[in-house]
């Protein structure tokens, strides 16, 4: 499939690009070409680690120039789509080093998507290429890709990573044949000049819960801006220690665990399957400092974390980012973690961040806030005409400033659709901004339940409902009702498996917090896990889908 791929010109006027310039929000830097310093800089260093491998910076630099020109010799050239599965391997950021350098735009891809994701993605891309695994948590990788490839034509070349000697030739290529030997100055002479950091380097595709996903078409510049703002906020430096079991394959992980500790020559540690229990024995074996994950994976640790058997002194700052933080985990965090602060993030893979609290911001923002637009961004809430409403009301959040893609790839109708007549970005997620500028999201402009004419926010009443003391996470959707057409169903997982709960416990909870009779739940479904996208989103899709089955199954025996 011929793409054309738009520049950063298509986006942003040259008065913009300027100012960002100018301001330092842009540099003048590629990916690779900021690792190449960082190596020239602090060599012996550690950059990044699994629990395999480990590279320094200068090991990093010489593996990621092998492999730019391993990638060229197989064809790969600027303008190039390169679609890659991976765990959370160090594999994956050498990737996006060496196809930076080549002006290669990488097209990630979560390990959890199989053959109907994984497919849209690579057609929909154009990918010529495809980095994935033999197998990973007892999952074949390589064999999905290659009952897929009949089906993608403009895929001329498969790469295995970590290949074992079972390989096979007509199965694929083994990474590792592609990091070439030669002299460092004559890989350099054929790798050729560096890509520009305002070239595409990344597709990353929205882990939407209800439709196709859309991919974020993003230059590096686009990328280091969030990556920057992140730093700054949380006075993140070089003796930082990241942990990373966010996939490094979507917008969190790749934002924070590979882009933002270079930016500062800091160290990076990869777990390739989360497992709370686990993680607590990594954080304190690495001295981890940093974490920036979905929601859940704070309350999972919470949950696993033994003060007579865990240490986790170490951890200065965990934000968490992807779906809101409620305020009751800000809260218990604080006291599971006393030298933690507890920070909430808000963005989205279309601009990365919008929103965070910053360390010097008051305790008690992350518990009522999502946090604040920061330096070069601008954030209003508004109407449906697109115009900003006043404070304290509810509307659409949009966004302004130097991390919006370029576009949703290959689809000009949608990527429209999304600005205002003042040209900030709707995100379709519902908040209000109060007089300081803190923005609190609300929930999803689609996310909230109809009884009987009355708009009642799903969001409203899981923040009371995650205050009761035994419910670990919530999700509040719509049930279908012939006579007010929704009504409201709570999802809960319990935080003792073996207790139980009922439905006139809840409603007696949300009386006492005074909430208003007609947005009571009127049914309550206990389950063990809820559904989760690979970065953490509830997919409440499938709980409608659920209880409309059940509903319609109750009707059809009655």
């Amino acid at each position: 499939m011929a793409a054309p791929l738009k520049t950063v010109h298509d986006r942003y006027t040259d008065a913009e690009i300027a100012t960002y310039y100018e301001a330092g929000f842009w540099q003048d830097t590629s990916f690779n070409a900021l690792l190449a310093a960082r190596a020239a800089e602090q060599p012996d260093d550690e950059y990044i680690f699994d629990s395999t491998t480990s590279l320094t910076y200068a090991d990093f630099r010489d593996r990621s120039l092998r492999l730019a020109v391993g990638l060229k010799r197989h064809g790969l050239q600027k303008g190039d789509r390169i679609a890659v599965q991976l765990p959370n391997w160090t594999e994956f950021p050498l990737l996006a080093a060496a196809v930076s350098r080549l002006g290669v735009v990488l097209v990630p891809i979560m390990p959890i998507y199989r053959d109907d994701e994984v497919g849209y993605v690579i057609e929909h891309s154009g990918a010529s290429a495809i980095v994935t695994c033999q197998e990973f948590r007892g999952f074949g990788h390589l064999a999905m890709m290659n009952e897929l490839r009949p089906s993608l034509p403009d895929v001329r070349e498969v790469f295995v990573a970590r290949a074992d000697d079972s390989l096979s030739a007509d199965q694929g290529t083994s990474l590792d044949d592609l990091f070439v030997d030669g002299a460092t100055a004559d890989l350099e002479a054929e790798a050729g000049p560096d890509s520009s950091p305002d070239d595409g380097f990344l597709i990353v595709y929205t882990s939407g819960t209800t439709s196709r996903p859309k991919g974020c078409y993003h230059t590096f510049n686009t990328i280091r801006a969030s990556a920057a703002a992140i730093r700054k906020s949380l006075e993140y430096g070089k003796d930082d220690v990241q942990f990373g079991p966010s996939p490094v394959t979507h917008s969190t992980g790749l934002v924070t665990s590979v882009v933002l500790p270079a930016l500062v020559g800091a160290r990076s540690y990869l777990m390739e399957a989360w497992e709370p229990g686990e993680a607590l024995v990594r954080i304190e074996q690495y001295g981890i400092t940093a974490a920036v994950t979905a929601t859940p994976f704070l309350q999972m640790l919470m949950s696993a974390y033994d003060p007579e058997k865990h240490d986790a002194s170490s951890l200065r700052l965990w934000v968490c980012a992807g779906s809101p933080i409620p305020g009751a985990v800000v809260e218990r965090s604080r006291e599971i973690f006393a030298g933690c602060q507890t920070l909430s993030l808000y963005g989205r893979s279309e601009n990365f961040l919008t929103t965070m609290c910053t360390v010097h911001d008051p305790a008690e923002r992350s518990a009522t806030s999502d946090g604040s637009a920061l330096e070069g961004a601008l954030v209003k809430i508004v109407g449906h005409d697109g115009y900003e409403v006043p404070r304290g009301e509810e509307g659409d959040i949009t966004y302004k400033g130097p991390s919006h893609m370029i576009e949703y790839f290959n689809n000009d109708e949608e990527t429209d659709a999304l600005f205002t007549p003042e040209g900030f970005s709707r995100s379709g997620d519902l908040g209000r901004m109060d007089d300081d500028g803190f923005v609190r999201v609300t929930g999803r402009l689609k996310d909230i339940v109809i009884r009987g004419g009355m708009n009642i926010s799903a969001r409203e009443v899981e923040e009371h409902l995650q205050r009761h003391p035994s419910i670990a996470s919530v999700a509040v959707v719509g049930m279908p009702d012939e006579r007010l057409g929704e009504r409201v169903c709570a999802y809960v997982v319990l935080n003792d498996p073996d207790s139980s709960l009922e439905l006139s416990d809840i409603t007696a909870f949300l009386r006492e917090h005074k909430v208003a009779t007609q947005k009571l739940p009127e049914r309550l479904e206990v389950v063990p896990a809820m559904p989760l996208t690979a970065t953490g989103k509830v997919q409440k899709h499938l709980l409608r889908a659920e209880i409309a089955a059940k509903l319609g199954a109750a009707e059809a025996r009655a």
